[in-house]
């Protein structure tokens, strides 16, 4: 259904229990980047009123998650750590080139949130699956659903705004470079890393 080409090593899940504060710490980063993500779309594309809804939902969605991940830190007794620099997304953002109009500058925007979503899912699902802690694996299993949904509605809009048949190109080449970068990960105790 998302269409990854590699998926995550199942070995990645071993990395992440080692290790339940960074990748909670992580995670919820990842959440206030992806509110930040939906502002910023709102702030740089006023005159799309649909996508201006939706990213309003959206950063509140985004905000919700980022509390419940911040309230099981706090619950564990762990504090929120330091953000970290996120080397899937810088990688993944050189993709496209920058400039063009704006049309094409919001469709590549809207690709890469779609594929960073897509991404979140199947590591979420991965966690669902095979965490030994399974209070935080039906956590994820609830997120995972989520994510999906945000992946099919950024994908959506691309295919809206961007044309169908020109977005998809696009879409299978960003995949393809995606499973390369992804080849250099899954390594660390990071949603994307």
């Amino acid at each position: 259904m998302l269409g990854l080409k590699l998926p995550t090593d199942p070995r990645w899940v071993n990395i992440v229990e080692k290790n339940i504060e960074e990748i909670l710490t992580d995670h919820a980063f990842c959440e206030q980047k992806a509110t930040s993500t939906a502002i910023s779309l709102i702030v740089s594309f006023p005159e799309y009123t649909k996508l201006v809804q939706e990213m309003v939902e959206l950063v509140k969605e985004e905000m919700g998650h980022f509390k419940m991940v911040h309230d099981i830190i706090i619950e564990r007794g762990y504090t929120l750590g330091r953000d970290r620099k996120d080397e899937y997304v810088v990688q993944l953002m050189t993709f496209f080139p920058k400039g063009g109009s704006r049309t094409t500058q919001l469709v590549h925007r809207l690709l890469y949130a779609a594929l960073i979503e897509a991404r979140s899912c199947e590591r979420f699902r991965l966690l669902s699956l095979e965490l030994d802690d399974k209070k935080l694996a039906k956590f994820y299993h609830k997120l995972m659903v989520s994510e999906a949904n945000h992946y099919t509605m950024f994908l959506g809009f691309a295919r809206t705004y961007g044309g169908r048949e020109q977005v998809d190109k696009k879409w299978r080449s960003l995949l393809e470079y995606e499973a390369e970068i992804m080849k250099n990960l899954s390594k660390k105790e990071m949603i994307h890393g």
